[in-house]
């Protein structure tokens, strides 16, 4: 039996568990490591069809926040 892990899938897990620590115990390069495995995550999730879906979520929200504020 092989097992195969999803880098992707996994640092998603690490986020989660850096994140649910108390902002209090966390230092400034315990916060940078923290932004670096999200820019990663991101990088790696981008190019599939969820990461696309995310994005045009995203685009569609900002674009109807943008219509909505202006006169």
């Amino acid at each position: 039996m092989e097992l195969t892990i999803n880098v992707a899938v996994l640092l998603a897990v690490i986020i989660v568990l850096r994140l649910g620590r108390r902002t209090e115990a966390r230092s400034r390069n315990d916060e940078k490591l923290t932004v670096a495995i999200v820019l990663v995550f991101g990088i790696l999730v981008a190019p599939t069809a969820f990461g696309q879906g995310v994005a045009d979520v995203v685009g569609q929200l900002a674009q109807g926040v943008t219509q909505s504020g202006s006169p």
